[in-house]
């Protein structure tokens, strides 16, 4: 008798899943105009696991692009869902705002509806002073992540993102093998978090599953390198929620093989540890809202197709 076949918001991986994906076409290695970056969101959004999608990055200093280039296409129906945008700093902070309150101004179709807005904003800073100097200049209300470097122990800027009641952001590759953080210092981090109470994002060099070596960009003749996988990174974000010991949530960040991760209605379950891990669904959704909830992509279709091709997605 074959297996049933569930639909996919009965699995544990659609509430891993969910949302994950903020779209940042316009950013390297993908780097496409903004005209084809709004079109291809509007394309991912009406597909088949655009539910996977989350917000569209955009630079605060091209908010005015946007608005130009995705007037086409954003949605038009009262009580439709509005685009959401997470906008990334130009450097100067007040300057955004300002920016960021004129495009939502901008978008707002009625007294209590909008087509666009931005919900949220990224910066980074690389000291405990410079944390609270972006606090200061940015609304409570806006959603912040706030970019810390990882070469070193970051549990004091951690500390003090908690202390202001943003959120962290942690870069995890880029275009060059020397950008890729280690293990341990990705391990580090998520651990940090954790014990700082401090919810966190990723971006940059996550286009893919599974931990493996890829090229490094779309150049002819790229160089490749070892990448992480957004799987690895986000059930590693998991086993820290769940207890494990740091040496098996540098295990998961380096796990490559597929048939170690498997997922049915309930749980991820993971064979590469010191010991078996089944990660529930509740779990799982927690992370996903506490933890770390989301990752920065210049391309939406790698991570799904991918993703699909591993059986993982219906």
């Amino acid at each position: 008798m074959p297996a049933r076949q569930l639909p996919v918001t009965d699995f544990a991986v659609r509430v891993l899943l969910d949302g994950i994906v903020d779209y940042a076409g316009l950013y390297p290695p993908a780097a496409v105009s903004m005209a084809t970056a709004v079109r291809s969101f509007a394309h991912y959004r009406a597909s088949e696991n655009g539910w996977m999608l989350g917000r569209f990055v955009c630079p605060a200093a091209s908010l005015e692009v946007f608005s130009r280039d995705a007037e086409m296409y954003l949605p038009r129906d009262a009580g439709a869902i509005a685009w959401q945008l997470s906008a990334t700093s130009s450097g100067n902070v007040a300057q955004d705002m300002i920016a960021i309150a004129e495009f939502n101004e901008r978008h707002r179709v009625c007294f209590d509806e909008c087509n666009a807005s931005v919900d949220s904003y990224e910066a980074k800073a690389a000291t405990v002073a410079e944390v609270h100097v972006i606090n200061e200049l940015i609304p409570q209300t806006l959603r912040t992540f706030i970019e810390v470097p990882i070469s070193t122990n970051p549990t004091s800027l951690l500390d003090a993102i908690a202390q202001t009641g943003r959120r962290a952001k942690i870069r995890t590759g880029g275009t060059t093998a020397e950008a890729f953080p280690t293990s341990q210092q990705v391990a580090l981090f998520l651990e940090s978090c954790a014990h700082t109470g401090v919810t966190a994002k990723a971006t940059a060099g996550l286009h893919h599953p599974l931990r493996a070596t890829y090229r490094l960009t779309y150049a002819e003749n790229a160089p490749s390198g070892t990448m992480f996988g957004y799987v690895n990174i986000f059930l590693a974000t998991a086993l820290v929620a769940s207890g494990a010991p740091t040496r098996d949530v540098v295990a998961m960040l380096e796990e490559s093989s597929s048939s170690r991760i498997s997922f049915d209605e309930t749980h991820c379950h993971w064979q590469g540890g010191t010991r078996p891990y089944s990660l529930d669904r509740g779990l799982l959704a927690q992370m996903r809202e506490r933890g770390l909830v989301s990752f920065g992509s210049c391309s939406f279709t790698e991570p799904v197709n991918e993703t699909r091709a591993l059986g993982w997605l219906s």
